[in-house]
């Protein structure tokens, strides 16, 4: 049986949506936002590299476009899936729907600790994603892959780097990206959020 450092979780970006092309952001997994024909495509080619990994478990966020990018990518596996709500997507509150360059605009203008107008901070949304990987280190399965959003990835892999910044020094996370942790690098990114967010 492994051991906690050798257990897998594979974290990727859903596919291409069609707010990735129309430049809009959503933070409300009650609003359809399905993939494109190039998000399909990621989503199979994800299921292609992924292909002889032993998975016992995919995870997705309650958002359409996590949730079909797990189905293309794990087509024709007997692979269960759970829905877990703490690797959402931040809540934009009424930048709901708005510019990628309006939301830049907003967080330029305000701290992380700032909550969203009737939304969440991004803070609060940090916390809340450190919360869901250790939820995911408690699970009993070895290999794990975990269909989430840009920012939660970002988080992990500069924190797990021992980063004093969650949004550096990489930034840009690609679509349908595979992002390699063991069960310590996923402890340590959990606690590296912690403790940026509290310092």
């Amino acid at each position: 049986m492994p051991t906690a450092d050798e257990r897998l979780y594979v974290l990727a970006r859903h596919g291409q949506s069609t707010l990735n092309v129309s430049g809009r952001i959503n933070g409300d997994p009650d609003v359809p936002v399905p993939l494109t024909e190039t998000g399909i495509a990621n989503a199979r080619l994800l299921g292609v590299q992924l292909r002889a990994l032993p998975l016992e478990l995919a995870v997705h966020t309650r958002f359409e476009r996590t949730r079909e990018t797990a189905q293309y990518a794990l087509a024709g596996r007997e692979v269960p899936t759970v829905v877990e709500p703490l690797l959402d997507d931040i809540d934009v509150g009424s930048l709901e729907g708005d510019t990628v360059e309006a939301y830049r605009a907003w967080k330029r203008a305000h701290d992380s600790h700032d909550a969203f107008p009737d939304g969440e901070s991004l803070d609060d949304a940090a916390l809340r994603y450190a919360e869901a990987y250790e939820a995911l280190l408690a699970r009993p399965e070895d290999v794990v892959l975990v269909v989430t959003h840009e920012i939660p990835i970002r988080y992990a892999a500069n924190a797990a780097a021992g980063s004093d910044s969650l949004d550096g020094p990489l930034h840009d996370i690609p679509n349908a990206t595979p992002f390699l942790f063991d069960g310590r690098s996923l402890a340590c990114a959990a606690d590296g959020i912690r403790g940026i967010v509290n310092r």
